[in-house]
C-alpha cells in the first residue's frame, strides 16, 4: 500500500498488485463492515415537543459518535451474555433539556456520555427544537454495529475504488463520518477481510 493522501475525513490509498476483487471487497468492508457505534435504543422519559418519540429516536440513531475498538466488543461477542449489555459492550448517554424559556435548538452537545470517549462527532448536530415550556427528557444506549445491518452503523460516508493505467494498481478512497478515523478505518477493514478470508477457508476445509 502507498499512501497518496491521508487527513482527519479522508485518506487515499494506492494498492499496488491487488486482484480487483480483493480491492473491491475491501472497499465494501471499509464502507460497511467496520463495527462503529450508532444509537439503538432509546427510551424516551418525557417528550412534549411536536416531534414524535419515533423521529428523535431516529435522529439520534443518525447522529455519528466517536469509537473506540480498543475497549468495548459487538454484543454478541460480549461475555456477558445479556440483552441489556454491559459496560464493555454499550454506553449509555442522555439528555435532559429541562423547561425552556424561549424557543431554543436541542443539539448533540446536549447529548451526554457516560464514557468520556463515546460522544457525538460533532456539538453542532440538530436534535429538536422546543417551544416555551417543552421539555426533553431521555436515556439512549449506543452499541456497536455494523452498516451491513443499518446504514448508522456505516463507518464511511464514501468509500471510492478508481482503478489506474496497472489493472493490479487501484486507488481507494475513504471519507470517514468521524466515528473513526479515516486510516483506522482501513487498518480494521483489512483485518476484517483476513479474517473472512480465514473463515471460508475453515469452511471449504471442512467439505
Amino acid at each position: 500500500m502507498e499512501i497518496v493522501e491521508n487527513n482527519e475525513q479522508k485518506i487515499v490509498v494506492k494498492l499496488k498488485g491487488v486482484p480487483l476483487q480483493y480491492a473491491n471487497a475491501l472497499r465494501r468492508i471499509c464502507l460497511t463492515g467496520v463495527p462503529v457505534f450508532a444509537i439503538d435504543d432509546v427510551v424516551i422519559i418525557e417528550n412534549s415537543s411536536v416531534l414524535a418519540d419515533e423521529g428523535i429516536a431516529h435522529r439520534l440513531a443518525m447522529t455519528p459518535l466517536r469509537t473506540d475498538l480498543t475497549r468495548f466488543v459487538e454484543p454478541s461477542k460480549c461475555s456477558c451474555h445479556s440483552e441489556m449489555g454491559c459496560t464493555h459492550c454499550r454506553v449509555m448517554l442522555m439528555i435532559d433539556s429541562g423547561s425552556v424559556d424561549t424557543t431554543r435548538t436541542i443539539t448533540s452537545a446536549e447529548l451526554t456520555s457516560e464514557d468520556d470517549f463515546v460522544k457525538p462527532v460533532s456539538d453542532k448536530i440538530p436534535i429538536i427544537e422546543l417551544a416555551p415550556g417543552q421539555k426533553l427528557k431521555l436515556e439512549a444506549y449506543a452499541r456497536l454495529g455494523r452498516g451491513t445491518e443499518h446504514a448508522k452503523w456505516n463507518s464511511a460516508t464514501v468509500s471510492v475504488l478508481t482503478e489506474t493505467a496497472n489493472s493490479e494498481d487501484h486507488i481507494l478512497m475513504v471519507e470517514s463520518t468521524g466515528a473513526l478515523t479515516p486510516a483506522q478505518i482501513v487498518l480494521a477493514g483489512i483485518d476484517e477481510l483476513a479474517k473472512n478470508l480465514d473463515g471460508f477457508k475453515q469452511v471449504i476445509a471442512a467439505l
